[in-house]
């Protein structure tokens, strides 16, 4: 199968297509990709994997903190997107791939992120992107994903409920919106969520953090 249909498996909307324009949202991103980086906090001795890394928006932001790992990767379907990228730093690379059959071995990485990507899948497609990080994370390591965040309260899930329906069927940037709280899904896969945050500086963002543990 060609790798662009491989991945489409996986990722559900083509966003090759809005490579062009992605840019002009990455400021609603930046505030809890932020959060997600210091609740991860990778070492320099850590090699980290970013999934579905877009234009590379959150390696550039680690890029610019200190103690940075000397390894990272960042993987995507869509070569439009990583076309897009910034430079990164020495020893980092991006590389296009499909995040249901992530093209490393096995525990190959400390820290592992899927930001805004987890909520864009279907079931299926979404349990076995969660596997394949499992599998690709060394026993002790962590994992950060980044969704929009579900309403809490009841008058939240009412007031949400018409554009959560339309992005549940679109295959366009609406479905950017699908809510998500990926905690059972991670913990099935043996990768036990230790820590959640909310962040309002932007999209409304669940990030999440969860661990591998020694010996699984």
């Amino acid at each position: 199968m060609d790798p662009a249909a491989m991945t489409a498996i996986a990722t559900g909307p083509n966003w090759g297509h809005f490579a062009a324009s992605y840019r002009r949202q990455l400021w609603l991103e930046r505030g809890p990709l932020l959060v997600l980086l210091r609740m991860l906090a990778p070492a320099p001795g850590d090699a980290l994997l970013d999934v579905g890394t877009g234009t590379a928006e959150l390696l550039a932001l680690l890029a610019r903190e200190p103690g940075r790992p000397a390894r990272a990767v960042g993987l995507d379907a869509s070569q439009e997107m990583l076309a897009r990228a910034a430079p990164l730093p020495d020893g980092w690379r991006l590389e296009r791939g499909d995040a249901a059959a992530l093209p490393f071995a096995d525990a190959s990485f400390d820290v592992i992120t899927a930001a805004y990507l987890l909520h864009l899948l279907d079931p299926l497609s979404r349990r076995r992107v969660i596997a394949e990080i499992a599998r690709v994370l060394r026993p002790g390591g962590r994992v950060g994903t980044l969704t929009i965040a579900p309403p809490r309260t009841a008058i939240g899930r009412a007031l949400s409920t018409p554009l959560v329906r339309a992005a549940r069927r679109s295959q366009g940037r609406l479905a950017g919106m699908r809510p998500l709280d990926p905690s059972a899904a991670l913990a099935a896969a043996g990768l036990e969520p230790v820590a959640s945050r909310r962040s309002w500086r932007g999209y409304p963002s669940l990030c999440i953090v969860a661990t591998q543990a020694e010996g699984d």
